[in-house]
């Protein structure tokens, strides 16, 4: 019987539509060349592009606009081939004769056609200011000069549109940063030509860098990744500033007559005729300004995005010279910055960027790197000898990218991921480098690296190990063991540890560390696993019976008013119970909160569930009582709610920011409420580690706390904000709408008045909540600034005050830091969290600078002190005022 016959009704069989399914999609020619373009160089690059200009030209006729486009994705999306791709092009100018001999080109040659319409893209970057596509295309423009296609006049003037930047008034730093690199690479790239047309060219571009990077001194110290509290100086051993190493190799290379570092493939073909071929003049730019939204002129600043904040871009160094590329040098700067764009541009494909990342030697000149182990020996001898080590190159870029303050161009996970995915496609040559990097930024912890550094070096830490077996030699940090308990080192073994945790389970963690690390006094094991720690479990706790009446009411699923009932009574019994000193409306709060939380214990849906079942409830305790007829908004009972929540959970850290996350989401507490109780309370969470709470300091768990709920505050102004501009734009339409459909003339002529429009309700309501949500956002920032001020330059009658907070600011008490105890590093944690605070949250903190300056350092007017004055010089720094 055949399968395939058709029926007499006509129906084909469904292995017709099987195959029908199966049938490769077709591609056309002009799809099969642009992939071809595209692919160029991934076997041979040199002996590529003469195979691939003959397929460009026997496809006829040419579709110029898919060429560009090719062309166009080359090179901002695979930069370390822009020199392959400028050499296609000059082939492509060429002109054949008929016996297969080129004879120059004229202006209907293919390259330049191509090249007139890639103009056109890279004219829509500048206008759209897409600053990575055009400092990429300026790349290309450059490597095209030196190969004889683009005026040098021309060209130079582009470069004048970018460096014209730098002298605009105002001009934001990550505006300025762009348009100088644009500007200096372009110059490294294509210097050697434009200084033959006009010698003093490099000269003002140099001069017009420096000049604007001599501005930025005091951005330069706020975001050094290793801090020096006595020193206002922003030199920094083992870390290099992006413009001042841009700035440094340019100066190099203008010593040394351009002779750089770039592959040039073009240089071998023969030069254009002059009598057949004018070259290319790129038409006039003009950079356009930044975006500014009209409601920042006006009144209603508070209404327009808040933009992000961009510092200066320091990027550690972890090896010596020999090892890896100096990025003050010609050589050492292409590499990295080629590095570097290629991890920026491979963000949504990790495994694709860590292949392209391991096969990048071949894109650069021989000789640069060290060849792979068993590789042959080379043909001819190598132009350059530097023998850079490719694995230590790349884990140097990758991390010194992630460690960037205050905030790293991409997400922190990524470049966790892309190491991981690095070391998988090379665990031989990788890991010894991960083992090196790990050991250089550990031993950096003495040496004053930055708390934030810390804290994602802790991360990346615990998320490697768990991709690896969690095997890491622990052993040889015993030693440490002895150091003072807050000693960086020590605070980085304890949250790495936590971190792994996380990542896995007690057990196994704890099989991986040494016995040493597991003894109570060493602080770096928790002593029992992450869990919960309900205070009343125990009978022969007081108050076990009234916690186990509210437990009972909880897994009946009582109804939440029924549930207030009993804690009215419970209340009447309690105060019989209980001594004059105690606060009963505290207890039956801690109580409750405490009894919710263990039956949500059990898994994240069960909390979810608990708290949204009762979430009447818990806003009644939190109103400041156990009514619902008490006022609300009570400080008093949200802070014993946020307490009762951190005991409960005082061996998983992690869940207390969950939960105090969802007690925000669902409005049970404010984010001024969480800022204050980290500032005042959390010293009373864990009474057997009060020797790592007080005096009052910030670690990174503290830190994790107030910027969740700065980060709540500012999020739900953001979303108020984009809700308010939606509701303003239909209501401008809807005024438009009825004004054009209704007219204003009647029957006779006569003007009518205009009707009114009905006010839109939904319009009013948004800015009543975009105004409460702002004054929320202002208070959560007045008050950590505030905690933080009467943390580091505590008044005598201060709570909790850290008596060394101004002792460690002397540049004999640093050098003398390895006496340090515990107070001292304590000190230092808390002025490195000050900093990162006012730096991240700078562009919420200018719009309230003046208030917030008023308010919380006018007390120290006329005083001496060099904690105020540093407290001080860190605020206007970071909002702009120094």
């Amino acid at each position: 019987m055949s399968y395939n016959r058709q029926s007499r009704g006509g129906r084909r069989h469904y292995r017709d539509d099987e195959d029908d399914r199966r049938r490769d999609i077709v591609e056309s020619p002009q799809e099969r060349l642009k992939f071809a373009i595209i692919k160029l160089g991934e076997a041979d690059p040199y002996q590529e592009i003469s195979t691939v200009e003959s397929r460009i030209r026997e496809l006829a006729p040419p579709d110029i606009y898919n060429l560009s486009e090719s062309f166009h994705i080359g090179v901002t999306e695979q930069p370390y081939k822009i020199p392959f791709y400028a050499a296609l092009l000059r082939l492509l100018h060429d002109n054949p004769s008929k016996d297969g001999d080129s004879f120059g080109a004229d202006k209907n040659s293919l390259g330049k056609q191509i090249l007139e319409e890639f103009w056109k893209g890279f004219q829509a970057y500048v206008d759209k200011l897409m600053w990575r596509e055009t400092r990429l295309c300026i790349h290309f423009f450059a490597h095209l000069t030196s190969a004889q296609l683009i005026s040098p006049e021309s060209f130079a003037a582009l470069l004048r549109s970018f460096t014209a930047v730098l002298d605009e008034f105002g001009v934001s730093h990550g505006r300025a940063k762009r348009a100088a690199l644009c500007a200096a690479e372009g110059l490294m790239i294509a210097g050697a030509v434009l200084t033959l047309h006009e010698p003093a060219f490099p000269g003002e571009v140099i001069t017009s860098i420096q000049t604007y990077t001599e501005t930025t001194g005091s951005g330069k110290w706020i975001v050094q990744p290793v801090v020096r509290l006595h020193s206002p100086a922003v030199a920094v051993e083992n870390a290099d500033e992006l413009l001042d190493t841009a700035l440094i190799a340019l100066k190099a290379l203008e010593s040394s007559s351009f002779e750089g570092p770039y592959p040039r493939p073009y240089s071998e073909y023969h030069p254009p005729d002059s009598s057949l071929f004018t070259l290319f003049s790129l038409p006039s730019v003009l950079v356009p300004p930044e975006v500014i939204e009209l409601e920042t002129l006006s009144s209603e600043a508070e209404e327009s995005e808040i933009k992000r904040q961009e510092w200066p871009e320091y990027f550690l160094r972890l090896f010596s010279d020999d090892v890896t590329p100096d990025p003050n040098t010609p050589a050492g700067y292409a590499v990295r910055s080629d590095l570097l764009v290629m991890i920026d541009i491979f963000e949504v494909n990790r495994k694709e960027a860590a292949r392209l990342l391991l096969e990048y030697p071949k894109w650069v000149a021989p000789g640069t790197f060290k060849p792979k182990p068993g590789a042959p020996p080379p043909e001819m001898e190598h132009l350059v000898n530097h023998d850079w080590q490719l694995e230590s190159t790349l884990l140097e870029t990758m991390l010194g990218a992630s460690l960037v303050l205050p905030q790293s161009s991409q997400a922190q996970i990524y470049y966790d991921s892309l190491i991981t995915e690095v070391c998988k496609l090379s665990p031989s040559t990788v890991g010894p480098a991960v083992g090196k990097s790990i050991r250089k930024l550990y031993n950096s912890l003495t040496d004053g690296l930055d708390v934030e550094i810390e804290r994602r070096f802790s991360e990346w830490f615990a998320i490697h190990m768990s991709n690896f077996n969690f095997q890491w030699v622990w052993k040889e940090w015993i030693p440490d063991l002895d150091l003072a308990i807050q000693h960086p080192k020590r605070a980085f073994m304890r949250t790495a540890v936590e971190h792994e945790i996380r990542l896995s389970y007690y057990d196994r963690v704890a099989k991986s560390l040494p016995e040493a690390m597991h003894a109570l006094e060493a602080h770096i094991l928790p002593k029992q696993a992450p869990g919960p720690d309900f205070m009343y479990d125990d009978t022969s706790k007081p108050h076990h019976d009234a916690a186990q009446s509210i437990l009972n009411l909880f897994r009946g699923r009582a109804k939440a008013e029924d549930v207030i009932v009993h804690l009215d009574t419970l209340r009447n019994t309690l105060e019989s119970e209980i001594s004059d000193t105690e606060n009963v409306n505290s207890l039956v709060r801690i109580i409750s909160t405490q009894s919710l939380l263990h039956v949500g214990s059990r898994s994240f849906s069960h909390l979810l569930n608990a708290i949204e079942r009762y979430l009447p409830l818990l806003r009644t305790l939190a109103s400041g009582g156990v009514t619902a007829s008490t006022a609300a908004g009570n400080l008093e009972a949200k802070a014993d709610i946020l307490s009762a929540a951190a005991l409960f959970w005082k061996y998983n850290p992690q869940m207390v920011a969950i939960v105090f996350d969802k007690l925000m989401q669902y409005q049970i507490v404010d984010p001024t409420d969480v800022v204050s109780w980290t500032f005042l309370h959390v010293s009373e969470v864990d009474e057997s580690e009060a020797d790592l709470r007080a005096p009052l300091n910030l670690s990174a768990f503290e830190w994790n706390l107030l910027k969740a709920a700065l980060d709540k505050a500012i999020g739900r102004v953001n979303t108020a904000r984009r809700k308010l501009a939606i509701l303003r734009k239909e209501d401008d339409d809807n005024r438009a709408r009825a004004k054009a459909s209704g007219g204003n003339m009647d029957v006779d002529g006569e003007t009518k008045p205009d009707e009114p429009v009905m006010e839109n309700p939904a319009l009013a309501v948004a800015l009543k909540a975009f105004s409460s949500l702002t004054r929320e956002q202002k208070t959560a920032l007045s008050r950590t600034l505030e905690g933080f001020v009467s943390c580091l330059a505590p008044s005598p009658t201060s709570l909790h005050p850290n008596p060394k907070a101004r002792e460690i600011l002397t540049e004999h008490s640093w050098h003398n830091r390895a006496n340090w105890g515990k107070e001292e590093w304590n000190a230092w944690e808390t002025w490195g969290w000050y900093r990162h605070f006012c730096r991240a949250y700078s562009p919420y903190l200018r719009n309230y600078a003046t208030t917030f300056t008023a308010v919380s350092f006018a007390r120290f007017e006329g005083q001496s002190d060099p904690a105020s004055d540093l407290l001080q010089k860190i605020w206007d720094v970071s909002t702009g005022q120094e």
